[in-house]
């Protein structure tokens, strides 16, 4: 792929070129609720994954909550002991399976997207899941932070390394002896 080839997204550079110490090369991705200040941890980056963490967390036990109540409802109605244990091992269980696909899709880009597009109402249904996920990552990094700063760092090098390979005088190179 040559340079006029690539969008303004992997290039780095607005259409018209570089404008005001916009660095040429690749640009990083931007994360939700972060933008670009997990590059190099400014703009308040901290203080912000202790909120997310702590709104997501937050919004965890609140989620619960809701769901005792929603319990409670189930034992006032009557509905029978099997009822409420399969309800409970539902939310449980989707809770489980959302905590662990949103992880996993902190680490690695999914293999499959229409696998992961079967399993949206899954994860909906264990959203109790996906928030403890996010809050616990948002304890550690950026969600998505390791995964991002790898394929940007490799994006990098590579630039770099066609960058000077182009570098010099074409004319001026030692054409190769034909055998």
């Amino acid at each position: 792929m040559s340079d006029d080839e690539q969008t303004p997204s992997t290039t780095g550079a607005p259409a018209g070129g570089p404008k005001g110490g916009t660095p040429a090369g690749p640009r990083p991705e931007e994360i939700r609720f972060f933008g670009t200040t997990w590059v190099d941890h400014s703009g308040g980056y901290p203080l912000r994954r202790a909120g997310l963490a702590a709104g997501s967390l937050a919004a965890a036990v609140a989620a619960c909550l809701v769901l005792r109540f929603a319990y409670q409802g189930l034992q006032i109605a009557d509905v029978g002991g099997i009822v409420n244990m399969l309800v409970v091992l539902m939310f449980a269980v989707c809770s489980a399976i959302a905590f662990r696909k949103t992880w996993e899709g902190f680490t690695r880009r999914p293999t499959d997207p229409a696998r992961e597009e079967s399993l949206r109402s899954l994860k909906a249904i264990g959203f109790i899941g996906s928030l403890l996920a996010y809050g616990v990552r948002c304890l550690v990094e950026a969600p998505g932070e390791r995964l991002r700063r790898a394929e940007y760092d490799m994006a990098r090098a590579q630039y770099e390394k066609r960058r000077n390979s182009r570098t010099g005088n074409p004319a001026a190179r030692k054409k190769p002896k034909r055998s």
